[in-house]
């Protein structure tokens, strides 16, 4: 088998179907995941032991190759064709033999393309503060961070510093300086990155993923002290990604985790690719933005109360998830069905219909 060709078939594969995910494994055919579904490749032969570890080889070279067989998964990333396409894996093994997922990262796009609130771009456009893109895996929380960069990217003369876990979307610098940080490559892991970031004239931080107390503290230490800090978080709406970020704390933290918060916290987005009618993914989302209401109640412990705000706060820019859902119902791009499916309240919009 020429690896590398069949490597090249097989992601020229997901991109000419739309698809999200490659999933390669020992001893089963390819699947691809289009629109949320997988797909096998059944005209695809079954890989075995020996094809993984040579596929696996060419994804990530020998060294860390060999690193992988001792720690027994790794994360990483792909150039396919010198930048046609980017791809984000992770290599594990289960009974004993290897498994690789594939993700596709999307092209960086201008927010305008993405169908998302144009409050995202205001954000972007602020000085300092902490704004967060919540949602489970794989609903399009890096893509939009990687928009609000290119924007500020485009706009302004700033210095942006990036720390992932892999390095995901590549840019290219335009007005600003952007430096792109990979955990395990080129530092040690994103806490020390992040308080290295203090000590590098940086205007704008984003933070692949806050994976601990210690950097969730820093990086709203970080908004406090005049950065844009921009991250993501695997919670479902606004006011869980609050609850999660003071409850990580020790009790004897958590007064000075919520006044911090309640001041350095620009907005919360919470966000799901929904299935159209059509065939493929729109946004649906919720957008918390920050105000003296929200403050106070964080500040209060009150924060159950803040759906009340959202709810009541299109004024001001904020929309709750069942109105981003009804409006897509309305527009004709997603089936009442679907809405209902994918809203975390259906009886509040069983209300709204």
């Amino acid at each position: 088998m020429d690896y590398q060709k069949t490597l090249e078939e097989l992601i020229l594969t997901v991109m000419r179907e739309g698809g999200s995910d490659l999933h390669l494994g020992a001893l089963r055919v390819p699947a691809v995941r289009v629109s949320g579904e997988l797909i096998f490749l059944v005209k695809m032969p079954i890989l075995s032991k020996e094809d993984m570890s040579a596929i696996l080889n060419i994804l990530i070279g020998q060294k860390k190759f060999d690193d992988f067989v001792l720690k027994q998964e790794i994360d990483f990333s792909y150039d396919f064709n010198n930048g046609q396409a980017r791809l984000r894996g992770n290599a594990f093994f289960q009974k004993g033999l290897i498994s690789i997922a594939l993700r596709l990262i999307p092209k960086v796009l201008p927010l305008e393309e993405l169908n998302l609130s144009p409050m995202i771009a205001e954000i972007a456009r602020k000085k300092q503060g902490f704004f967060l893109c919540v949602g489970p895996v794989g609903q399009g929380k890096s893509t939009t961070l990687s928009a609000m960069i290119n924007l500020i990217n485009n706009e302004q003369a700033r210095h942006i510093v990036t720390i992932e876990d892999p390095i995901e979307h590549i840019y290219v610098p335009n007005k600003s300086i952007i430096d792109q940080r990979e955990v395990g490559i080129d530092t040690e892991d994103f806490h020390i990155a992040l308080k290295s970031a203090f000590r590098e004239d940086v205007n704008v931080i984003m933070i692949g993923e806050m994976r601990n107390t210690e950097t969730i503290g820093t990086a709203v230490t970080a908004a406090e002290t005049g950065h844009l800090v921009l991250s993501t978080l695997h919670t479902n709406n606004a006011s869980q990604t609050i609850d999660r970020i003071i409850d990580s704390f020790p009790g004897s933290q958590q007064d000075q985790i919520r006044i911090q918060l309640a001041s350095s916290l620009l907005g919360i987005f919470s966000q799901r690719l929904v299935p159209k009618i059509t065939g493929g993914l729109i946004p649906a989302y919720e957008l918390l933005l920050n105000n003296n209401a929200v403050s106070n109640l964080i500040r209060e412990k009150r924060t159950h109360e803040i759906d009340v705000i959202i709810e009541t706060g299109t004024e001001n820019g904020m929309i709750d998830l069942n109105r981003s859902l009804l409006e897509l119902v309305r527009k004709g791009e997603i089936s009442m069905e679907t809405a209902y499916q994918y809203s975390l309240n259906p009886k509040g919009l069983e209300r709204m219909v």
